[in-house]
């Protein structure tokens, strides 16, 4: 299992007592998602201590920046650095049980095999699952490419049709430059298929900026123009699109008014599709789950969510896209991470099809 940067302070550097209280103190708060006082934990069987010591113990973990005390609040919780340093240390992460296994393969199963289908489910299955958010980003769509043709619709319409090796069409609707010449779609579209035939664009989309740039292209300035904007539409922010679903579910655990106003900014963050979907990307540079705590990604520095992110792979054990759970810092990790993880292999699966 993968995770993000650890703050200075280590477990070593706690003694057993500490320790101890500590990870009492943060279960409880997992469980209740309230702040946790001295009182409760030593009714904890756990530990044999008397609420003053265990008091004492919370205030040195709060000075050293584990522990937080909200408001007035008698009871303490634990702070992004200290969720971190929890389930870094302290978590024990188990094995999905059978049914939870056998739910997660009829649902997906029972999708379909539209890739479409297969993760809108995914993203609705998490998010009842994990009490949470469902997030799923689709595939890049990275196949080899046959040939590119541009298709005149209207003055003010262009249709680029884009043929893959597979035999895959994927067709995106342009807008052209002005007074657009018939001809300049032919040679455009001989143009790009002479150099995309058999790679990806993303292979080739640096190759074919600079030699447009650099005025190499033999493209007149209309065919350039439209080559361009094709360039531009496919590679940008659109070319993946991103699913979520059990936004309602995070209403579900608001307690206070503060709760709500951070709610109210996670869907803010939500709905800033670009940066999530930048944020599911860091899955890929792993080989298995991410976790981000609050302020550990400034897409969250004022919500203080957490995510939870797990790669899926297509036939070829390449990873295409990304699926995961956002919610309050309160979620439950040890029942979240390896939900996240399994899910993302039933989804790669599903979508790579029968060998």
């Amino acid at each position: 299992m993968s995770m993000t940067p650890h703050q200075s302070l280590t477990l070593a550097e706690l003694d057993a007592r500490s320790r101890t209280i500590f990870r009492e103190l943060v279960e409880a708060y997992l469980d209740s998602g309230e702040p946790v006082g001295s009182r409760t934990l030593s009714k904890r069987p756990e530990l044999q201590l008397s609420p003053a010591s265990i008091r004492n113990t919370m205030a040195d973990l709060a000075s050293v920046g584990l522990l937080t005390a909200p408001h007035s609040s008698a009871g303490r919780m634990p702070t992004h650095a200290g969720l971190r340093l929890f389930v870094d240390g302290l978590l024990q992460v188990g094995d999905l049980e059978a049914n939870d296994r056998s739910e997660i393969e009829d649902r997906v199963s029972a999708a379909g095999r539209r890739p479409e289908d297969v993760l809108s489910e995914a993203s609705n299955l998490l998010s009842g699952l994990a009490g949470g958010a469902g997030l799923v980003a689709s595939p890049e769509r990275e196949a080899p490419l046959r040939y590119v043709e541009f298709v005149n619709l209207s003055p003010t319409e262009v249709l680029a049709v884009l043929v893959s090796e597979d035999g895959g069409v994927e067709n995106r609707l342009m807008k052209p430059p002005p007074g657009l010449p018939p001809a300049a779609l032919i040679e455009a579209g001989n143009y790009l298929s002479a150099r995309l035939r058999g790679r990806t664009l993303s292979e080739a989309l640096q190759e074919i900026r600079t030699e447009i740039a650099e005025r190499r292209a033999q493209l007149d300035e209309a065919s350039a123009s439209l080559v361009e904007l094709g360039l531009a539409d496919w590679s940008g922010p659109d070319n993946r699109t991103l699913i979520v679903r059990g936004q309602g579910r995070l209403l579900e655990s608001v307690s206070a008014v503060e709760d709500l106003e951070r709610i109210r900014m996670l869907f803010d963050d939500i709905e800033r599709q670009e940066g999530l979907l930048a944020l599911l990307d860091e899955a890929r540079a792993g080989q298995g789950v991410k976790l981000f705590i609050g302020s550990e990604n400034p897409l969250f520095s004022l919500s203080g969510s957490s995510v939870v992110v797990a790669p899926y792979r297509n036939r070829e054990n390449r990873i295409i896209g990304a699926i995961g759970v956002i919610g309050p810092t309160r979620l439950n990790y040890a029942r979240i991470i390896p939900l996240v993880d399994y899910t993302a292999q039933v989804v790669g699966r599903m979508i790579a099809g029968p060998r």
